[in-house]
């Protein structure tokens, strides 16, 4: 089966690397859409335009599903886009329901994009499973910039996080969650700074596994031959070192991919 997956850049890499753990023999298309990267601070109109341009481009290589491995992009357009094509449209939210449904009576942080937590999508999510007002939310987008620019260095990450978290009284909360697909790289910088207690969360396992529940209904069969094409701002990278750098920060093993 032919996967399309789509991110505003490489943070969906976070939700392949789910994929290709859980199913490693299909094959994948990823588009990182970088020379529009970031999404989330730009007007919604414009960041619709690009996510068509890449849906269709995607559609015209004959992908079986598509997983549109942002959380900003699903927010905005996953619902036209769904009503537009007739394939499988996968979308992301930030995992607000899991978050609150295994809380234990602390407040929950929801971490994503400016847009993101503008919008309608988020906003009857939190309004739909917070009926104790616990759920906060905090914009991070500089988080977005570092991952698109390679930048992993440890103590800018760090204090960056701590600036930015310093008006919440972690002890009070029980999760953060990480509602945009670029964030999952700066885990270990997450768990440096808050409090054991605190569970940081994010939807890509439950991602994948819909993508999965989704491949076994279909009509298609599953593939015995990997394959894994990656195209940045629709430029095919032929040797894919830009996704394998991605996927080493993750620490996947090379035979997977």
């Amino acid at each position: 089966m032919k996967i399309g997956f789509f991110d505003s850049g490489i943070g969906g890499i976070t939700v392949l690397n789910e994929a290709l753990k859980m199913l490693p023999n299909e094959e994948y298309i990823y588009y990182a859409d970088s020379i529009n990267a970031p999404y989330g601070i730009k007007p919604k109109e414009v960041v619709k335009k690009y996510i068509y341009n890449v849906v269709q481009f995607l559609i015209s290589k004959k992908v079986d599903v598509l997983v549109i491995a942002c959380n900003t992009a699903t927010s905005i357009a996953v619902r036209e886009l769904r009503q537009v094509y007739d394939i499988p449209i996968i979308g992301m939210e930030p995992a607000v329901k899991y978050a609150v449904e295994h809380n234990k009576n602390k407040r929950i942080l929801v971490t994503a994009t400016d847009l993101t937590l503008k919008e309608e999508k988020f906003k009857n999510l939190v309004e739909r499973v917070d009926s104790d007002s616990i759920v906060d939310s905090l914009a991070l987008p500089k988080l977005v910039e570092y991952a698109e620019d390679f930048i992993f260095d440890k103590n800018k990450i760090v204090s960056y996080l701590r600036k930015q978290l310093e008006p919440f009284d972690l002890d009070k909360y029980g999760s953060i969650v990480l509602g945009c697909t670029h964030f999952p790289f700066y885990k270990s910088q997450f768990r440096e700074i808050i409090p054991e207690h605190v569970k940081i969360v994010d939807g890509n396992v439950g991602t994948v596994r819909h993508l999965k529940d989704i491949m076994e209904r279909s009509d298609k069969s599953f593939s015995s031959n990997r394959k894994l094409t990656f195209y940045y701002s629709g430029v095919k990278d032929e040797d894919n070192m830009i996704l394998k750098k991605y996927l080493n920060i993750l620490n996947l093993p090379e035979k997977t991919y």
